[in-house]
């Protein structure tokens, strides 16, 4: 059966049974997702979030990144998983269909510290995470968010719980225990997108699966087979992906950090605006357009693709991010999208108020679904001097086809990590994470 499959892959498999290419993409993605994670520290969600570990958690040395609090491991990747997904910057897995890495990373780094855990046992525990996560995210196919479901949320419970399970020195059946537990924690509204409550949902899926792994290390009981049959989680949230059987089959085969991979953000905005702005950005640079000369611009989705860009007419800087009528319109601004582009007082400047009318959305007859990671789209703009059209075909960050440079990546972080720690604080976790693989315990990093 599928649940005892996961159970058994996730406990059974030695560390150094994990690919050494796998332990080097787990070092960038554990970058990528703490340099996020610091910039996110000093949202306002984020300071809810340590302020509820500070005020409502329990007893323990494990760190809330960015802040001079300690907490229970749970309260603690609660926080940290909300301060990674709170910008939304976090890099995102096709197979997974969202953001594993911010649920995951924060489980593995909190369920390691406290344990005592070492850099390579951890950033295995994150590559079988990630594995797990893209496993059931093919399994759900897009029957999941085509329901309104955010599949960051529904998988990352799942995922998040085998990497606790694994640090915390489960067994496979302990584990199949605790992911009946996690099965009825499967969760999370794309209606909430826009909103403080979409990194929420990554910090209940870290939070749920320390929650889950320690139960079913204690002896609680649950349906033992809690993702597959009539009822179970597959079936329960309208899953028409891959067969369970060929999935279990294909568990640590081509690793899943490796093939598809992560896919790292250059923008601080949903991924479903990526392909969109990687061919507006070629033709502003091709045809030196101007916001004045603009009559129109179409951009064309997949049926889907735009399921997860709720905002149309954004007046907050949350909404902008979920906005593809705001992205346009910043770029035609000539605006980096960097951070501070995606703002409150930015979204409402007159200039970008009068552009968003001006894009238009349209949906391209095709078979099937899509998403943001997946098919393509064609922007269209046309100016008083003639129209101008490009198609992508290749999602920005992409890490076989449009990858995220070693340059790039430092620069990311050092921008992101300033933020909670400065100048000289962010190169000094840049050089820890660099070297997270030979830590004789991650409370170092941490």
């Amino acid at each position: 059966m599928f649940t005892r499959k996961l159970a058994e892959f996730a406990i059974e498999t030695p560390s150094s049974a994990v690919p050494d290419e796998a332990i080097v993409a787990a070092g960038h993605g554990v970058i990528d997702t703490l340099g996020c994670a610091l910039a996110g520290a000093v949202e306002p969600v984020a300071e809810i979030a340590a302020r509820w570990a500070l005020e409502n958690g329990g007893r323990g040395g494990v760190t809330v990144w960015g802040h001079n609090t300690e907490t229970s491991a749970t309260d603690a990747a609660f926080a940290n998983a909300i301060a990674a997904h709170a910008l939304d910057f976090d890099d995102s897995h096709p197979s997974a269909r969202g953001h594993a890495s911010a649920s995951v990373v924060p489980t593995v780094i909190a369920a390691g510290q406290a344990a005592g855990a070492n850099g390579r046992d951890v950033l295995a525990a994150y590559a079988i995470g990630i594995e797990v996560a893209g496993k059931m995210g093919r399994g759900f196919g897009f029957g999941l968010l085509g329901g309104g479901w955010h599949p960051t949320a529904a998988v990352g419970v799942i995922a998040s719980t085998c990497a606790a399970a694994r640090l915390s020195g489960l067994n496979a059946e302990q584990l199949q225990r605790a992911l009946g537990v996690a099965g009825s924690e499967v969760s999370g509204l794309v209606r909430n997108f826009g909103t403080m409550t979409k990194p929420y949902h990554a910090g209940h899926c870290a939070r749920a699966g320390i929650t889950a792994s320690w139960l079913g290390g204690a002896g609680i009981t649950s349906d033992p087979n809690i993702l597959e049959g009539d009822g179970g989680v597959f079936d329960s949230y309208h899953a028409n992906g891959e067969a369970l059987e060929e999935l279990a089959a294909d568990l640590g085969t081509k690793w899943e950090i490796l093939v598809p991979g992560n896919f790292v953000k250059n923008w601080p905005c949903c991924y479903s605006n990526h392909r969109s702005i990687g061919a507006m950005a070629k033709l502003l640079e091709e045809h030196d357009i101007s916001a004045d000369e603009v009559e129109e611009v179409t951009v064309s989705f997949l049926p889907g693709g735009d399921t997860a860009l709720v905002s149309r007419e954004p007046k907050t800087g949350l909404e902008g991010k979920f906005s593809i009528e705001y992205v346009i319109a910043a770029m035609l601004l000539r605006d980096p999208l960097t951070l501070p582009t995606f703002t409150d007082p930015m979204v409402m400047r007159a200039e970008a108020q009068a552009l968003i009318p001006k894009v238009k959305r349209v949906i391209i007859p095709a078979e099937g679904k899509f998403a943001g990671m997946v098919g393509y789209n064609i922007v269209e703009v046309k100016t008083s001097r003639g129209t101008f059209e490009r198609r992508e075909d290749i999602t920005p960050g992409n890490p076989e086809l449009w990858p995220m440079t070693d340059d790039g990546r430092k620069s990311k972080f050092l921008d992101c990590a300033r933020l909670a720690l400065g100048e000289e604080g962010a190169r000094q976790a840049f050089d820890i994470c660099c070297r997270i693989a030979g830590l004789g315990d991650i409370g170092e990093l941490a």
